[in-house]
């Protein structure tokens, strides 16, 4: 049976453009595929990815265009709808960078940062990305 791993994930938007989603979510999502057993919290800047129906526009560097944006949203809602992990925010994280609760995509869990301690104990391994 496959360890129990929490991965906090904070660092937001690294390498999105050029790979189209965030490296870390897609290991993940991989590595559940494949029968391992992961929760996430987002927290720090990583708690944007939670927001329903944000987008990126593409961007053009010379003669070369980005024509597949990333959609971190859709990333996260396949997370907790197809991979069944679980995604919780930082409820501290979300209200201090002003997003509402009502902005948050459906199935996201709030999770008050002084509730992390607890969530770690539930945890084989913890993963700090």
């Amino acid at each position: 049976m496959a360890k129990k791993t929490l991965n906090i994930v904070e660092s937001a938007y690294r390498a999105v453009m050029e790979e189209q989603d965030d490296t870390i979510l897609w290991v993940l999502a991989a590595m559940q595929g494949a029968g391992a057993e992961h929760t996430v919290v987002l927290r720090a800047n990583a708690v944007n990815y939670a927001v329903a129906g944000q987008g990126a526009p593409g961007m053009a560097v010379g003669k070369w265009t980005q024509t597949q944006a990333p959609k971190m949203d859709r990333d996260v809602a396949d997370l907790i709808e197809k991979r069944k992990m679980t995604v919780y925010v930082i409820v501290e994280d979300v209200a201090q960078r002003g997003i509402e609760k009502r902005e948050l995509m459906s199935g996201i869990r709030l999770l008050p940062r002084a509730a992390l301690p607890g969530l770690y104990e539930e945890h084989a391994i913890v993963s700090h990305w």
